[in-house]
C-alpha cells in the first residue's frame, strides 16, 4: 500500500510513493558506495587453538581450512483448531570442520592426539572432565592488511571427530588431518 512521504526523503512532500521503491540517492552516489567497499576474503584468518593443562597449543599456521560458527533454531508447533503456529525452540550451534596441515615438525599429528588423550586415553580407557578438555578458540577474519575485523570466540570446544589422513604410494599430496569440533556457543565479538 502507497504510504505519504515524510520529509525525511527530500523534496517530495506529500507525493505517494512504494517504500520498496525510495529514491536513494543519484546514480552517482550510487555508484561511488557501490564500489567503495572491501569485502571479506576467506583466505584472510586466524584460528587459534590455545593450549591447556596436559596438551599444547596447535599452532595457527598449521590451520588450512575452517567453517565459521552457524547456529540453527528449533522449531515448536502449536496446534490449534484448524491452524498450526510455530514458535522458536532450543538453539543449537553446529560443528565445524577443520583441516590441518601435519608437517614432521611441529607434529600436528602429536598436538591433536594429545588434545584427544584429554578426552579419552586409550591405554588406560579413562575418559577425562569436561574441564579438562574443553577449549574455547578464537577465530580471527582478517582485512587485507592484517587487522583484526572479525572475531569469534568458541566456548566448550571439544574433539568430536579427528581423521589422520591417508596415506598412498601414487599421490604428491601433503597430508591432512581433518577435525570435526563441537562448541557450546559461540560469540562475534566484532
Amino acid at each position: 500500500m502507497p504510504i505519504m512521504q515524510d520529509d525525511s526523503y527530500g523534496d517530495k512532500l506529500g507525493t505517494m510513493v512504494n517504500p520498496s521503491l525510495n529514491d536513494f540517492g543519484n546514480e552517482a552516489f550510487y555508484k561511488n558506495n557501490a564500489y567503495s567497499w572491501e569485502p571479506k576474503k576467506q583466505h584472510q584468518f586466524i584460528l587459534s587453538i590455545p593450549e591447556t593443562t596436559g596438551a599444547g597449543a596447535i599452532p595457527a599456521y598449521l590451520v588450512k581450512t575452517s567453517a565459521k560458527p552457524t547456529i540453527s533454531n528449533g522449531e515448536i508447533t502449536l496446534d490449534h483448531i484448524n491452524v498450526q503456529r510455530y514458535v522458536k525452540g532450543k538453539s543449537v550451534w553446529n560443528s565445524i570442520a577443520v583441516q590441518l596441515y601435519d608437517p614432521i615438525e611441529p607434529s600436528a599429528a602429536g598436538a591433536v592426539i594429545e588434545w584427544v588423550r584429554l578426552h579419552h586415553e586409550s591405554a588406560t580407557g579413562r575418559d577425562g572432565y569436561s574441564n579438562m578438555y574443553k577449549k574455547t578458540l578464537t577465530l580471527s577474519q582478517l582485512s587485507p592488511i592484517g587487522e583484526v575485523i572479525e572475531e569469534w570466540a568458541l566456548y566448550g570446544t571439544f574433539i568430536t571427530e579427528a581423521n589422520f589422513g591417508s596415506l598412498d604410494w601414487s599421490a604428491e599430496d601433503v597430508v591432512m588431518i581433518d577435525l570435526t569440533l563441537r562448541y557450546d556457543y559461540a560469540f562475534l565479538k566484532y
